[in-house]
């Protein structure tokens, strides 16, 4: 039988803190728009910001597409009925609905862009994992000699997504294409498909670590999240949803006591780690998680044996494989800054990255972040679930900070970022009146992907 922890309901104040909310979804505006005005000024003194609409690497493009009408009925319907189906629907029929309105929501937004554009040559640009399938002919070979072309000046460098990423990212496309989903379009598809589960992986994980209610009012938020429109059509969806699933599993773990789960969790974490390098930051949310389920973790001391065993399987098996990921990050670092990184000033982007962070999780967001900050410093013994839940969301922030710190991350954060900012929306079950909250995020999102053309 499922034991969710804790067993208290939050009951979401309706009172002046609404104005409170207003003011953080103020702040969290101007800051976006002091880094379009100040990046605006640096790249066309300087040329240093390396985007062409700062702090976004977009560049301005007022369109419509085949994916105009259906993106705005998506959004509509999720507004006006998101809310009463997150409530009403029996809790597997919830989670299917969750994802599929991901789907929708995730999909429709890149059609806006239309099909090729906006898909199917997402992954097949010079910079993408596309490009190089057929260097993976031998891929043992290929793995031992990965790190030898990182490097900019070294022989047949990688493009910069290949050389910016361990090789299991790569390997992915590199699978799909033996098994007969060759090109951009199933590649983009897979991302986009396997990228909306994520919400479902941030539901089931909140339900086990905060109780249901909190998930329901979070489900709409996860679904109409701004963050889609990069999640269509980037491979940082598809990590997105490897690192939350490792977390779900890990939470069911802790609070069911699973041993399977553990382990499961764990050889996602491990794969995780060797999909992306900057997502080993995700053991500050796994962190939380197990603290918050430590007293079953007291019970049961195997499962965190049982969960670092599961988490060496891949590194293990990349290493026999002669991967070096601790060498490869190292060159990694260096062709970092032999690039853009070294050129983008960190003075700007350590807070601009940021403003990027407010425009894929919207002002909904800044207002549940901070009635998260509200309910983590008044710790009411009455609001267990309240304070779990601000405690998962805390962890995530904290590891968005810590990247956004270490320098690695200047610019392109709004895709780079999406497995954190993910853990974020969650904060939105705290606001009163999620409709008009719901409609903000809509339309963010809506005009972000008319008024502007993405890319990476």
């Amino acid at each position: 039988m499922t034991r969710t922890l804790p067993s208290t309901e939050t009951r979401v104040p309706r009172d002046g803190g609404s104005l409170r909310d207003l003011y953080a979804a103020g702040a969290a505006a101007a800051l976006v728009t002091a880094a379009v005005l100040i990046g605006r000024h640096i790249e066309d003194t300087d040329h240093t910001l390396r985007v062409d609409w700062p702090p976004l690497l977009a560049s301005w493009g007022p369109h419509v597409g085949p994916g105009t009408p259906a993106a705005v009925l998506v959004g509509v319907a999720a507004v006006a009925y998101g809310p009463v189906l997150a409530a009403r629907l029996r809790w597997r029929a919830l989670l299917l609905t969750a994802w599929a309105a991901s789907l929708a929501w995730t999909f429709s937004l890149a059609l806006i862009d239309g099909w090729q554009r906006g898909v199917a040559v997402r992954l097949t640009t010079r910079y993408e994992y596309l490009q190089v399938i057929d260097r993976f002919d031998d891929i043992p070979g290929t793995l031992r000699d990965f790190t030898h072309h990182i490097l900019l000046h070294s022989p047949d460098n990688w493009p910069a997504h290949v050389a910016g990423h361990p090789p299991a990212s790569t390997l992915t496309f590199v699978l799909l294409d033996r098994i007969g989903l060759r090109g951009g379009g199933w590649a983009g598809t897979w991302c986009v498909t396997v990228g909306a589960t994520a919400c479902v992986a941030v539901l089931v994980t909140v339900r086990a670590l905060a109780g249901e209610h909190l998930a329901r009012r979070a489900a709409p938020f996860l679904v109409l999240a701004p963050a889609a429109v990069w999640m269509g059509t980037s491979a940082d969806a598809y990590f997105s949803a490897v690192a939350a699933w490792s977390l779900a599993l890990l939470a069911l773990a802790v609070t069911r006591g699973s041993l399977a789960a553990a382990g499961a969790s764990g050889l996602l974490f491990g794969l995780t780690c060797y999909l992306s390098y900057g997502l080993t930051l995700i053991a500050l949310v796994a962190a939380a998680v197990l603290w918050l389920g430590r007293q079953e973790v007291r019970k049961r001391p195997m499962l965190p044996v049982v969960l670092l065993a599961g988490a060496a399987v891949v590194p293990t098996a990349f290493t026999l494989a002669g991967f070096d990921w601790w060498e490869a990050y190292r060159l990694l670092v260096t062709r970092y800054r032999q690039g853009a990184g070294g050129v983008r000033p960190y003075a700007y982007w350590v807070w601009a990255n940021l403003a990027c962070t407010v425009l894929m999780t919207g002002l909904a967001t800044a207002a549940g972040l901070r009635r998260t900050g509200t309910v983590l410093l008044r710790r009411h013994s009455a609001d267990r679930a309240g304070f779990r839940l601000a405690f998962l969301v805390t962890a995530a922030l904290l590891a968005l900070l810590v990247a956004d710190l270490s320098g690695m991350s200047k610019a392109e954060t709004e895709r780079i970022w999406l497995p954190f900012a993910l853990w974020l929306f969650p904060s939105c079950a705290l606001l009163p009146r999620p409709r008009a909250w719901l409609a903000a995020q809509a339309a963010l999102a809506l005009l972000l992907n008319h008024l502007l053309r993405t890319g990476w």
